[in-house]
């Protein structure tokens, strides 16, 4: 769990949006609990009890920026913790 926790401090500090992988934020969602579709490029995860549908697509092999807001904005507004 030790991986999915500094990926969680990195997201949450906002500092390098731009430099978050896709397989690092697409490994905390699962471990966060979300569920996981796929259509095309396009991951689209859910989790019960939270409002937004998270959609995330590659942009190579890093996660967009505009994405990775919107997921932190998610673990804050209803307070995710790994494990819980």
């Amino acid at each position: 769990m030790a991986r999915q926790e500094k990926v969680l401090v990195k997201i949450l500090q906002g500092i390098s949006d731009a430099n978050v992988s896709f397989s690092e934020i697409y490994g905390l969602l699962k471990a966060l609990g979300f569920g996981e579709r796929v259509r095309g490029s396009h991951h689209i995860f859910a989790k019960e009890g939270v409002e937004e549908i998270v959609n995330l697509q590659p942009k190579g092999a890093k996660a967009k920026p505009y994405q990775v807001k919107q997921v932190r904005n998610i673990i804050l507004r209803y307070k995710l913790k790994l494990g819980g």
